[in-house]
This record gives structure tokens, C-alpha cells and sequence, in this order.
């Protein structure tokens, strides 16, 4: 069973449920949102997390924010959507979906003003464009999940880092949507899931999910990659990805850098599956990614534990980079895009201004 991590809950006013993912996995329960500043605290602490969910969580919170003001003139109605906006834009820096998302609400604001709508109009208009990105984002996983699919053979056993499934996603995943569509086939497949420290998503969330699938999921330590590598247990790797510089350059959880090496020397495939959204154009190279930096408590007194000297200094980036000249190839809703550079990322953004499904599998 596939969990719904994302939702809107009745009409306009309403609220979004969210599964509360710092529970997980050892209690499965939700969280409903009503107010911008909860959206705001529940994507920072990670209650919803992943970079096509935070996307969908943003345009749910502009909601919230301006979902009770009603009578507004549309000025006034446009200056509150910004307003919220701004606030929410804080939450996370490295996610450009949520930035994506924020920008699109904003531009459905701007169009309906243009066009002469009253603040109640432009309310209903971002009432549409919420489920929208909703909607597109489950369609989105759906069909990267069928793309991918047709790289993985019967027997093969796959290597993921962190979370990019169901979870992640108001759909059922990036990276681990191939797996599900695989597994749906009937082909038999095997996974090894990094425990993804400090904050183990891997250990918490992917084996929770997997498991849930029925697919067969094995738990390994960041540490234990390399072995595993070595041994020849791995036919493909899958991984999703926060942000896509231009060149190709894929950021996401800190440690798929060192995966991706270690594939490269086993001539290993090393797959990203993420949506166009997820492609920021207007940066050259990932050197230009704000990468997060966690608190150091998340690392000396992980889930309320110290495992580390009081005063010890810490270093905690949330993300790493991983050169394009590592990338396989990223799948994307649009196609998969082999061996990415600037020219391939450009036409894969350009395409998804005409996305349809029934298009071919290659860019």
C-alpha cells in the first residue's frame, strides 16, 4: 500500500493533512495544517519533507493564508498572497519546488489581477492552482515511475539514498517510483536503502514504505555502501533530488555524492528521477545551490540521544552536489534525459511547457 502523504481537506476555507513524518516509522499518524506559520514549522522540522511534497505543501500554505479574508479588492488580495509568500519562502532554502511553487501561485495572482478579478476571484484562483500542483505532481510521479520501469530488469537489485518515494511526493515517489511500477509488473527486484544519517530517512521512511509495498527492502549504514558496491550487489542506482542546476548538476541528501562515486568506480548506472520543477535553470552549476545546514543537535543528540562530547564542534550540510559527468541519467515526467548537460537540461524545460504523456521516453 502506497501512503498519501499530502492532502486538501474540504473546499476553500479547509486545511491541508499531512502525514506526520517525524513520527515515523513507529507511529502512523497525521497532521492537519490551518495556518501559514504551522505550514512554515512543519516543513522546516521535516513533519513533510521531500522536494516535489514541500513544493505542494507551499502552494497549500498560500492558502491558508488568504483562504478567510474575504471582500478584499484584488490589490489588496495580491499584496496578502505575496505576504504569505515571503513567509513561507523561509522555511527551507535548498528546495527550489518550494520556491517553484511560490512563484507559480504568485503568477496566477498577477493574471487573474490582469484580467480584472476582485480579491475573491483571485482567492478562488489559488484555490484551482493548489490542487493543480497537486494534481500535476501525481501525475508527474506516475510517469517517471513508468519511465523508469523500463530501466530495471527482472532480478536486479537497486540502491536508493534518503527518501524519495511516496512520502516525498503528494504522488507515490521519484526514485522509488520506478520500483513501485517495476514491482507492479511482476518483476522481481531487491533493494538496498541507506539509513541516510543524520536523520536516518532511509531507516525510518523508505524501509517503512517498501515494506508496506511488499517489495524486499534491505537496511544498510551509510558506510556499509562502499561494501556493497564492491560485492556486486547492485545492478542500478535510484535517487531523487532537491535542486538541478542547469548543467545538470543534481543536489540532494547529503551522502548521495559519495553513492554516486562509488557507482562510477563499479560502473554502476546511477539514476535521478525528478521532476522539471525540480530543474533550476537560472543557475549554471550546482556550485550555485544553497546547500542547508542543519542544527548540530541533529548529529550529537540524534532522537534525543547525545552520542557525542557536550562543546564538540559540528558540521551539518543537509545536501551535497553530484557533478553531472555521474549522472546517467535523470528521469523526468518528460523523458529520461541521458548523460545531462545544459543543452539536454534546456530542452527538457522548454518540453514541459508542452508535456504529454504520450511522448517519447527519450530527450
Amino acid at each position: 500500500m502506497i501512503p498519501e502523504t499530502i492532502n486538501w481537506q474540504g473546499e476553500c476555507p479547509g486545511f491541508a493533512r499531512l502525514i506526520e513524518q517525524t513520527r515515523l516509522p513507529l507511529e502512523d499518524v497525521v497532521l492537519d495544517v490551518h495556518t501559514v506559520p504551522e505550514m512554515v514549522d512543519a516543513i522546516y522540522r521535516l513533519a513533510v519533507r521531500g522536494a516535489p511534497a514541500i513544493g505542494v505543501a507551499a502552494a497549500f500554505g498560500v492558502l491558508l493564508g488568504i483562504q478567510e479574508q474575504g471582500g478584499l479588492s484584488g490589490d489588496a488580495m495580491l499584496s496578502l498572497i505575496n505576504e504569505s509568500a515571503a513567509t513561507l519562502a523561509k522555511a527551507r532554502p535548498t528546495a527550489v519546488n518550494l520556491f517553484w511553487a511560490l512563484e507559480r501561485m504568485k503568477d496566477r495572482a498577477r493574471r487573474d489581477l490582469a484580467t480584472g478579478a476582485d480579491g475573491d476571484a483571485l482567492r478562488s484562483g489559488q484555490f484551482e492552482e493548489a490542487q493543480l500542483i497537486w494534481t500535476e505532481d501525481r501525475d508527474a510521479c506516475k510517469r517517471m515511475g513508468e519511465i523508469g520501469a523500463e530501466l530495471i530488469k527482472d532480478g536486479d537489485t537497486l540502491l536508493t539514498h534518503c527518501n524519495a518515494g511516496a512520502l516525498a511526493t503528494a504522488g507515490q515517489g521519484t526514485a522509488l517510483s520506478p520500483m513501485y511500477e517495476a514491482h507492479a509488473q511482476g518483476k522481481r527486484i531487491q533493494v538496498f536503502a541507506d539509513e541516510t544519517r543524520p536523520l536516518l530517512q532511509g531507516a525510518r521512511l523508505t524501509t517503512w514504505e517498501l515494506m508496506r509495498a511488499g517489495i524486499d527492502v534491505t537496511l544498510i549504514t551509510d558506510s556499509m555502501a562502499g561494501r556493497v558496491f564492491f560485492e556486486g550487489k547492485i545492478d542500478a542506482v535510484f535517487v531523487g533530488s532537491d535542486r538541478i542546476a542547469g548543467n545538470g548538476d543534481v543536489c540532494n541528501k547529503i551522502g548521495t555524492y559519495t553513492v554516486a562515486v562509488l557507482a562510477r568506480e563499479h560502473n554502476v548506472p546511477f539514476y535521478v528521477v525528478a521532476p522539471i520543477s525540480t530543474i533550476d535553470p537560472t543557475l549554471a552549476d550546482g556550485s550555485a545551490i544553497p546547500i542547508e545546514e542543519r542544527p548540530p543537535e541533529e548529529v550529537t543528540e540524534g532522537f534525543g540521544t547525545r552520542t557525542a562530547p557536550p562543546g564538540c564542534k559540528v558540521y551539518s550540510p543537509a545536501f551535497d552536489v553530484t557533478p553531472a559527468r555521474f549522472v546517467t541519467g535523470i528521469i523526468t515526467e518528460v523523458g529520461l534525459i541521458e548523460k545531462p548537460d545544459s543543452a539536454k537540461i534546456l530542452a527538457a524545460v522548454e518540453r514541459r511547457g508542452a508535456f504529454d504523456l504520450r511522448s517519447s521516453n527519450s530527450i
